[in-house]
């Protein structure tokens, strides 16, 4: 029964039912995981360069002409091409049509830029572009074909066919005697016309793709979080690498204790005296008028490490007293390397006081 119990628990503690931490959304967005609708981009860069072709095409259609223009006449007036004047009308070529399709380009880098900022603000990550073997695995890419995203991805791009055919077909009727008329009129009326329509068209189809990107956002920020949950045992796994391993962390202690002992057995030899309880307890002191304002703990001890300070002390003829009460205090409420409390100052002058007869006297 406890069997069983123990595998129910180990079984329910692996399901991912936790939300992410702040360290997994920063490991996420490390390797480039991040919260991102490619449908935003799509239709803010299209809007944006619907809008300003719509406002400012008439202004670039003079340069644009001008272009067309000019290309013809050099071509009749050029009887004889040879390398520099072909040189010259490509780079000539190349620096009209920059100005002509240059704030296009601009314009759709800006506004990429910008959706993508929105989302999940500036990041640069080369994890991305590493090669993954694991992306080549013929049996995930066919689990993708069948997924649940891929049924998604598949109703989003007949919603956008629907509701975009339907916006097209609804300003087209709407517009109907301006298209039938179109055979009627001069060919600088019927481009006019052409151009007026598909930038309406291209305005309305770029809201109707805002429209389905809200969507396409809330279900993508969905199954990001879906993507980023953690099981329990996960999030306890977290915070033992954080805090590191409890056994490592026991022996990091345990050799720095071992370091501190060492450390303060070699200052024993150093000390003025060892006040003893005389079995349980040892307190080393050391002072010196020069430099410190008060004796100074600079070791002390119960029990086994008690007899170690003695047996150290013992064998460089430090001087010990006994002085239970005295030994039992100073234990409690001094530390290594601190100064004695004025309240012993009185009982530990006594004992400097004597420790000095008896080394005026050997």
């Amino acid at each position: 029964m406890k069997l069983l119990l123990t595998l129910d628990l180990q079984f329910f503690s692996g399901d991912k039912t936790e939300k992410a931490t702040p360290k997994k959304r920063t490991d996420a967005r490390k390797k480039g995981q991040v919260l991102k609708s490619q449908d935003v981009s799509a239709a803010i860069v299209l809007l944006l360069l619907f809008m300003f072709l719509f406002m400012f095409a008439p202004f670039m259609q003079e340069g644009l002409f001008g272009f067309l223009l000019q290309s013809f006449q050099k071509n009749i007036l050029i009887e004889t091409l040879t390398v520099d004047t072909v040189m010259k009308m490509y780079t000539d070529s190349l620096k009209e049509m920059g100005f002509i399709l240059l704030p296009i380009m601009l314009i759709a880098v800006v506004a990429g830029v910008g959706a993508n900022f929105m989302q999940f603000g500036l990041l640069f990550t080369t994890e991305t572009m590493k090669l993954d073997l694991k992306k080549m695995d013929p049996i995930k890419g066919i689990k993708k074909i069948i997924s649940v995203r891929a049924i998604v991805n598949l109703i989003k791009s007949l919603l956008k066919i629907s509701f975009i055919g339907t916006v097209t077909f609804v300003i087209i009727w709407m517009n109907l005697e301006e298209v039938l008329s179109l055979s009627f009129q001069s060919p600088w009326d019927t481009l006019s016309t052409v151009a007026r329509l598909t930038g309406i068209m291209g305005i309305a189809a770029a809201f109707t793709l805002v429209f389905i990107a809200l969507f396409d956002y809330i279900y993508e920020k969905f199954e990001y979080e879906k993507q980023l949950k953690m099981s329990k045992q996960d999030i306890k796994d977290e915070y033992k690498n954080a805090e590191g391993d409890p056994k490592i962390k026991s022996k990091i202690k345990q050799r720095q204790r071992e370091m501190a002992m060492r450390r303060m057995m070699q200052e024993i030899p150093n000390a003025d005296v060892v006040i003893t309880n005389p079995t349980h307890y040892a307190i080393a002191l050391k002072y010196d008028d020069q430099s410190m304002d008060a004796p100074k703990v600079i070791a002390k001890g119960t029990d086994f490490i008690a007899q170690k300070i003695k047996l150290i002390a013992k064998e460089n003829d430090v001087v010990m007293v006994e002085n239970r009460p005295l030994a039992r205090a100073m234990y409690d409420q001094v530390e290594i390397g601190q100064q004695v409390p004025e309240e012993f100052f009185k009982a530990i002058a006594e004992i400097l006081a004597y420790v000095y007869r008896i080394k005026r006297k050997i």
